[in-house]
């Protein structure tokens, strides 16, 4: 099965690490449209108890632009999200998703060129964590 996303685990907090993830995308281009406290939704609406973890809908104007001009349907599979959990121990996984697996079903070379980008952005920015 081919690897949809790439990670790291690093030392510290949740909350420490969601800042160091947001700067990292700052310097990449991206800002955080949404984040989903996962743990708190679950916990609210149906009462269970999950570490925590966070989903980040990253966003980069510049290449979603590109995107949404090489193929109008890709919307459905953005912003590109970024998982924050707490690992236990004061450890803390950073993963991103690959847009080059994520996209690889839609037959567009000008998408693939985008998506490829923007996966060396990701890329750096869960390695500068």
């Amino acid at each position: 099965m081919a690897e949809y996303y790439f990670a790291r685990t690093v030392d510290g907090d949740l909350d420490s690490v969601v800042e160091r993830v947001t700067e990292a995308l700052r310097s990449e281009g991206f800002g955080v449209l949404t984040t989903i406290d996962v743990s708190a939704t679950l916990k609210k609406k149906i009462d269970v108890d999950f570490r925590p973890y966070r989903i980040l809908g990253a966003c980069n104007p510049t290449f979603a632009h590109k995107a949404l001009l090489a193929e109008d349907k890709i919307g459905a599979m953005l912003p590109c999200n970024v998982v924050v959990q707490d690992v236990g121990r004061g450890r803390t996984e950073i993963a991103a998703v690959d847009p080059v697996a994520s996209m690889s079903a839609i037959e567009n070379p000008d998408l693939a060129g985008i998506a490829g980008e923007v996966r060396e952005k990701l890329r750096r920015v869960v390695k500068a964590v």
